[in-house]
Formats: structure tokens, sequence, C-alpha cells
């Protein structure tokens, strides 16, 4: 089966430190929406299986649609594809929307996973951040999002932030268990150009920590999660037994999804294609005759890397059969020699028929992969 991800290009203000597409002016919403649902139809041929199992609304803040709006764009889908009864229907949300009314409309909408944007349990990190919600508010949506029978719930959490001492850090991991959330996701903060905290570090305003900290605090992730029973199954991801995100993991497993709205990226197994991440443009050129998209056709090398990066990130790790069986003896070969050297050095574990990142190993596993490139 497939996926499908909408992009919501909105957000009420600017996190110091994302670097997607949105804007803070909410003038074209409306327009936005029906532009989705005609890009929907538009594109209804994309995908070679029109089953689709996961639907995930990204943003942006997709929480500042209205349940009219969600069921519109889920509607459009449900009239050019076949979206699975059981379909995982994700909405990633600002902890400041969920009120108990709005939970109710998300549900009453088809939403059935939401992933919360929280970042810190701490007003101290989110004012650096310039998040829109408060730590109260970060624990009171969660509560009621459970009260509104939400049982798929995941998180987001950052370390390696300013000022963010392992203790604090642990204690925002805390809370989340304490919260009793099924999946959490954690990323170490990132310096992207042309974000305001990119502009803040450099004239010296924002001082970042060592990497040793984010190091540190990686490990403190990863053995606290373990200690209450979270399984690690993609390099930012954690969750409870069987509560993976089938979405993202799709991603990570080289499945077929379609992407849709301002920026999003498409992939059908031997293409990607990203559309403009410009609302204006995107309202002026979605159309059957206007260039609103750029396209790369993918090289046998291009996928073989593509694999190796994905799936070495995973609990998975690489499928020797399978890089076998679709890239060639040599393409093995090859792998198989070049992860020796890591191998010894207890980066890599070859496990049977897989090759898998060890903890040593997870804390390198971008310079890992693109060493097993060709």
């Amino acid at each position: 089966m497939s996926g499908i991800y909408i992009h919501i290009p909105f957000c009420k203000k600017a996190c110091h430190y994302c670097d997607f597409h949105f804007s803070t002016s909410l003038q074209n919403k409306a327009a936005i929406v029906n532009a989705i649902c005609f890009e929907i139809e538009l594109r209804k041929d994309y995908l070679a299986d029109k089953n689709i199992s996961t639907l995930y609304f990204g943003g942006g803040t997709p929480s500042l649609l209205g349940s009219d709006e969600l069921k519109n764009i889920i509607n459009a889908v449900t009239r050019h594809f076949s979206l699975d009864a059981k379909a995982e229907i994700t909405l990633e949300a600002n902890p400041d929307d969920l009120s108990s009314s709005k939970l109710q409309e998300l549900k009453n909408a088809g939403i059935n996973r939401l992933s919360i944007g929280i970042q810190s349990f701490h007003d101290e990190d989110l004012i650096l951040m310039n998040r829109t919600h408060n730590s109260e508010q970060a624990v009171k949506a969660v509560k009621e999002a459970q009260k509104a029978r939400f049982e798929n719930i995941s998180i987001d959490l950052i370390y390696g932030l300013p000022n963010l001492s392992n203790e604090r850090w642990a204690q925002n991991l805390q809370k989340a268990f304490e919260l009793e959330v099924p999946h959490l996701s954690a990323y170490n903060l990132t310096i992207e150009k042309k974000t305001a905290l990119a502009e803040l570090v450099k004239k010296k305003k924002v001082i970042l920590p060592p990497e040793q900290v984010s190091i540190e605090q990686f490990n403190i992730l990863t053995e606290e999660a373990q200690k209450n029973g979270f399984i690690h199954y993609e390099i930012s991801n954690f969750c409870k037994e069987d509560m993976y995100s089938k979405h993202n993991s799709s991603y990570w497993k080289n499945a077929q999804y379609l992407g849709i709205g301002p920026s999003a990226h498409s992939y059908n197994g031997s293409s990607r294609r990203w559309n403009v991440g410009n609302n204006s443009l995107y309202l002026r050129n979605a159309d059957k005759t206007a260039s609103w998209f750029e396209e790369e056709i993918l090289t046998e090398e291009d996928k073989y890397n593509e694999y190796i990066m994905t799936r070495l990130r995973t609990i998975w790790g690489i499928d020797l059969g399978v890089v076998k069986k679709n890239f060639g003896e040599d393409k093995l070969a090859n792998l198989l020699t070049l992860s020796k050297d890591y191998i010894s050095s207890g980066h890599i574990l070859h496990k049977e028929e897989n090759i898998i990142l060890t903890q040593k190993g997870k804390l390198l596993a971008d310079k890992i992969a693109s060493d097993l490139f060709v």
C-alpha cells in the first residue's frame, strides 16, 4: 500500500529553528485547501498502487485547519484513491490548538493519530525557540487528547538546545514517560540557514553547546527510553510495542508516496517530485498546463544510495537479500567490503542477513551511510 502526505503551509508565528515552508498569513488558507483538493484529483494516477494505508497532515501547522477543511481534503482523497478502512490518519498539532472542542472536531473529521509538537516541557526553552505554547499548555494538550480517546499520540522533543542541561533534558523525558504517550520523536537541534536561530548564533546572541553535550543527551535519551519500554526503531523515533508511525516507516522502507501541497515531495519508485515552496506560485500554477513542480529521475545508483541511507537509520537495518535481489551481486560484495572496518570498530553489527547500526554507530549514522554509498 501507498501513503499520501498533505503539506499545510501555515503557522501562527515562525519558530526560530524551523526552515520548513510556511506562511504566518492565513489570508489564502481557504484557497490553498481548494488547490490541495484540486491537486489530489490532478495527480490521482501518480501512484501505481492507489490503495492508501496512511494519510499524514504535516506542515506548517495543520491544527490550524477547521474540521470542514480537513473533511474536504479527506473526501478528495477518498474520491480518487482507495483509503483503507483502518488507515492511519495523522495530524501534526501545536499544543495551544488542542482544546477539548478542537480535539472532538479532529476526531469527527477522521483523524486517529496526533503528532504534538511539544519540543520541551520548560518555558525557558520554548521562549528561545519562539514556540506559541508554554509548558502548562504542553501537558494539558496531551491530557486533553487522552480524554478525547486519542490512543495513538506522538510527541516531539528537541535536545542539544542552548542552556539545556543533561538534568533538564532528563526531566523532559521523564515528563513524557509520565504522560504515557506511546510514541516519542526526539531530534538534535540543527541550525538551518536563513532561520532566526542561525542569525542569533551568527551574532553570538545564542551560544550553542559543544557537540559532546548532544552526544550525552542522545545517550540519555536511548537509555531512558529503553528503561521505560520504548523500542528505538529509527534514529530519532521511539515507540511502545506495535505503535510505530506507519507513515514514516513507509518512507524508511522505500514505499511509494504522494506529496500534496506547497513544497511537498513525492516518490513513485523511479522518480522524485517536489512542489514549488511558495503559496502564491502554488495557487497560480497548480493547474494542468503550468509548471509548478520539479522532478528528478532516479538512477540505479540513486536508488541504491537512498536504500542504504534510509534503512541504515532503522532497527531493521540493511537487508542484504534485498541488496542482492534489487541491485546485484556486485553491489552486495562492495557493501560487505565497505562495511568491514565499521564492523571491526563496533559501529555496525552484521547480524544474519542484515547490517545494523550499534549504539556507537548511531552517533555517526550519516557519515557511515555516505561511506557505504557507491
